[in-house]
């Protein structure tokens, strides 16, 4: 089972993920949470994206799509993963189809399907639901601004995913329980 979590900031993609990936018992796997890891273990990856970190640079692609490969290897990822945050644009989508995913024969193929999940949530519920977290950093200006470059970066993606058909679209505006119940059955499908 391979699944990767789409949605804007505030829709519960990370809380969702994480219930999923127990559930099933596959890691769930953050980009945000790999970093931390690599530069904490001070890796030579981690080395190398702690130098752009501290020069208040964005960490390049490729670096991530490095550790990214790193962690799907490991032993526990072979059978199944969850990732939460990525891919963020479609080079990326592509690096996952071409690198992560490859397979030469149709049974590969089917056994490394890829399911994408689109936690839908509209704009002012996000807002609304960040404002209640009460973070520094959350403020409804720069909260609405988050949202407009998460859709300028994700519409793509989206279509990306649509066009091979992966893409299945959750409404994310309901209770936890609801959201949870509708992701197993797309998930077990």
């Amino acid at each position: 089972m391979r699944l990767i979590f789409l949605g804007p900031p505030g829709a519960g993609k990370g809380t969702q993920a994480a219930i999923i990936a127990e559930s099933f018992e596959i890691p769930h796997i953050s980009t945000g949470e790999i970093l931390r890891a690599h530069v904490t273990q001070e890796t030579d990856l981690g080395q190398k994206a702690k130098d752009y970190m501290e020069r208040g640079e964005l960490v390049p692609d490729q670096l991530i799509l490095d550790m990214v490969q790193h962690r799907l290897e490991q032993s526990d990822a072979q059978n199944g993963w969850v990732l939460d945050g990525f891919p963020r644009n479609v080079f990326q989508a592509d690096f996952v189809a071409t690198t992560v995913l490859p397979g030469d024969s149709q049974a590969e193929k089917e056994a490394r399907e890829l399911r994408v999940i689109n936690l839908d949530v509209p704009d002012e519920i996000l807002v609304e639901r960040l404002l209640a977290r009460g973070r520094q950093d959350d403020h409804e200006e720069i909260i609405r601004h988050r949202l407009q470059v998460y859709r300028e970066q994700t519409a793509p993606l989206i279509d990306y995913y649509g066009e091979r058909q992966q893409l299945h679209h959750i409404d994310g505006n309901r209770s936890m329980d609801e959201v949870t119940q509708e992701l197993r059955q797309v998930v077990s499908a």
